[in-house]
């Protein structure tokens, strides 16, 4: 099955509301720094789109295998992830770095994160989440504030780059849903990321003459792969477990205005008045959505 049974929330006490919170801001800084990393060496032309994402899944699987090494039970393996999961990792990906060949920045962002909230919403109604008001204001406003983000970027997008960024954003909302049914965050990941070996060894081959590899490009991919992309998504199936899927949908949406505000401190790009402002609507449209369910504090109660 594509989407597992339903998530069901078990009630957390403050210590589990606290452990959600702060796996949830890591895996955020996780996936921006990640952006961050993809922009650096596809916009550098250091290494080509099917080059960075086999290195950048083969380091993943490499090193969560190590670590899954460790682990003292036989097996983990095969009673971990799944086949769909690892489709759904692969395909988020491989058509995440082949879109931006004809899409820039702006428009690409907001396909993909749009892509990924209609997915991961619908699935939560679909599995009967009811998002109060208050949450469905905040979603508006954290999606009005990525819009304003990247307007002065948007350009109409070529039909394969939006198709391809389309394709992205879904099939990360739903390995995203699938984490929401972990029970060995770990393991799982570990189990996906070697799952997608037999695909990215096809990719290879297919894109043998169009190759382009530089040493830079391939430290890049592989710190992407190791750490912001393998132990970043672990993290991200940790926080799952505290999440509802509403939520773990509208928390994405800081990922862009985290990797903007890196990009301010990284790659010297300029401070604006536009990105601070941008900045105060898509988080505070993401607070609103997260703490404004009855005035809880919306984190798995």
């Amino acid at each position: 099955m594509v989407l597992e049974a339903r998530h069901q929330l078990k009630p957390l006490n403050q210590s589990g509301r606290l452990q959600t919170i702060i796996l949830t801001l890591l895996a955020m800084v996780a996936f921006a720094a990640n952006s961050l990393l993809n922009r650096f060496a596809l916009g550098q032309g250091t290494l080509d789109p099917a080059s960075f994402t086999t290195v950048r899944l083969a380091s993943g699987a490499i090193v969560l295998g190590l670590i899954g090494l460790f682990r003292k039970e036989k097996g983990w393996l095969k009673q971990s992830g799944g086949w769909f999961s690892a489709g759904f990792l692969f395909l988020y990906a491989i058509a995440f770095s082949f879109a931006y060949l004809s899409l820039n920045t702006g428009t690409g962002a907001l396909i993909l994160f749009g892509s990924v909230q209609v997915t991961m919403i619908l699935a939560a109604l679909y599995f009967g989440e009811r998002p109060q008001i208050l949450e469905w204001t905040g979603i508006i406003l954290a999606l009005g504030g990525l819009v304003y983000l990247v307007f002065p970027g948007l350009q109409a997008p070529s039909l394969l780059g939006s198709t391809l960024m389309t394709a992205a954003g879904i099939s990360w909302g739903f390995y995203t849903l699938r984490g929401t049914n972990s029970k060995d965050p770990l393991a799982d990941t570990a189990s996906n990321f070697i799952r997608t070996v037999p695909f990215i060894l096809a990719v290879s081959i297919i894109n043998i003459r169009s190759i382009q590899l530089s040493t830079n490009g391939l430290i890049v991919a592989s710190i992407s792969g190791a750490l912001t992309s393998g132990v970043g998504y672990t993290i991200w199936y940790a926080a799952l477990r505290g999440l509802s899927k509403t939520r773990a949908a509208t928390v994405q949406l800081s990922v862009p205005i985290l990797a903007a505000w890196s990009g301010v401190v990284f790659l010297e790009e300029n401070i604006t008045l536009r990105l601070m402002l941008a900045g105060f609507l898509i988080l505070g449209g993401i607070g609103l959505s997260v703490f404004g369910r009855g005035g809880s504090t919306g984190i798995n109660n």
